[in-house]
């Protein structure tokens, strides 16, 4: 097996893993501050544990020595990881998992603004296609049954709050960032831990939350690990399978329609982020296979 086709085989289901989560928050009989405290509970403890038995405490103290940095990206990522309940909880799956796609579009905005990096033309094109997306996804909030625009604002924040943790975490490449995880993850079961009913959670829906936590851990996992193979387009085309397929899962399982203004505004989104990445992907491949000036003297 070569390491493209390891790449897109681990990505490809961690991705397939994730996609249940907004399922599970559905199912699991809870508010959201109990489901937050849980998912982080489960999820960060197995991989602590993993991070401790593959690395030790060398990991975390590689982490403390990036000092602010990284903190703000464990601060960043433990605040999507709680939206994302509240978010579901709020608002459609469809409409959460939907708006979550324009993560890209975010951290084209913020690696501009923070990283002086320049916004090509294909990222212009895509930001305006993701933004007309969106606007028709929030125009149908009012008519879809679960869906409300407040749930919507929330999504739209994790979106940008994940896309900031991205962009923070490319100051920090030399640093393997694995060991924030669970110190996001099990930082905000404690933060909500006051405002939640754990033990009333727990007793209503155990297997529920052992099986999510099991999920989001493996999850968590195998996209960290399958990016070391790919390159970034391709690992953004395969976490499009979640927009497409977690809609369709809980369609199918609790019923919960999208609505059409979900479907027509995710459609749009799906496409121009599809056609931008692999626009992105063709590029990076003609650039590998050009022909390298010579550099020597002729012969």
């Amino acid at each position: 097996m070569t390491d493209h086709l390891k790449g897109l085989l681990i990505t490809a289901t961690g991705v397939l893993f994730i996609v249940p989560d907004s399922l599970f928050v559905r199912l699991i009989e809870g508010d959201a501050a109990s489901i937050t405290f849980w998912r982080g509970i489960t999820a960060g403890s197995v991989i602590l544990i993993g991070v401790l038995l593959t690395r030790g405490p060398t990991g975390f103290r590689e982490v403390a020595a990036t000092g602010g940095r990284g903190a703000l990206y464990t601060m960043l990522l433990g605040m999507s990881l709680s939206g994302f309940v509240l978010a579901v909880s709020w608002t459609s799956v469809a409409n959460v998992v939907l708006i979550l796609a324009s993560m890209p579009v975010f951290a084209a905005l913020f690696s501009r603004v923070f990283l002086g990096e320049t916004i090509s033309l294909r990222m212009v094109l895509t930001m305006i296609g993701v933004f007309a997306g969106l606007a028709l996804i929030l125009r149908g909030s009012h008519e879809t049954a679960g869906a409300h625009w407040s749930g919507d604002l929330v999504a739209l924040g994790v979106s940008a709050t994940y896309a900031a943790a991205m962009t923070t975490a490319r100051r920090l490449r030399a640093v393997s960032l694995v060991p924030t995880i669970p110190v996001a993850m099990i930082g905000a079961s404690l933060l909500v831990w006051p405002l939640a009913s754990p033990l009333e959670t727990w007793q209503a829906s155990w297997p529920l939350l052992l099986a999510h936590g099991a999920f989001i851990s493996v999850a968590t996992s195998l996209m960290t690990l399958g990016p070391r193979y790919i390159t970034a387009a391709e690992v953004a085309l395969l976490i499009l399978l979640e927009s497409v397929l977690a809609p369709l899962l809980a369609w199918a399982v609790i019923g919960e329609d999208p609505g059409r203004w979900a479907l027509i505004g995710g459609a749009v989104v799906i496409s121009v982020l599809a056609v931008s990445n692999i626009w992105a992907l063709r590029m990076s491949r003609r650039m590998r296979i050009r022909p390298q000036p010579r550099t020597g003297p002729p012969l």
